[in-house]
Order: C-alpha cells, then structure tokens, then sequence
C-alpha cells in the first residue's frame, strides 16, 4: 500500500474539511394543522401529507 511521503500539516488537513459542516434539517410548517415539520415529511402531530391524511398519530 502506499504511503504519504510527507507529513500533511494541520493547516492542509483543516483547509480540506472545511466544508464538512453540520447543516440543521428543514423545516416547514404543516399546511393542515400548522405544526413545524420536517419537509417532505408526513406531519407527526396531525399525520397528513400533502394535503391528504397518510397516517394516523399516536397520541
């Protein structure tokens, strides 16, 4: 297997993963009952989907 021939300095290694960042989720707001919601996601409080009842919640 090959091996690096030199040693890769702190400030190459940070320069490279300085797009690898967390990202928070997106969100949006639940068209039938309002809640906050993830997209493209059924609504967990109220279970509806693009306007159309998907499942039923567990509350």
């Amino acid at each position: 297997m090959p091996n690096p021939k030199r040693k890769m300095s702190k400030t190459r290694r940070d320069k490279r993963r300085t797009h690898y960042k967390a990202e928070a989720p997106a969100l949006s707001a639940c068209s039938n009952c309002g809640e906050v919601k993830l997209a493209h996601h059924a609504c967990p409080s109220c279970g509806y989907y693009n306007g159309r009842s998907m499942l039923i919640p567990k509350n």
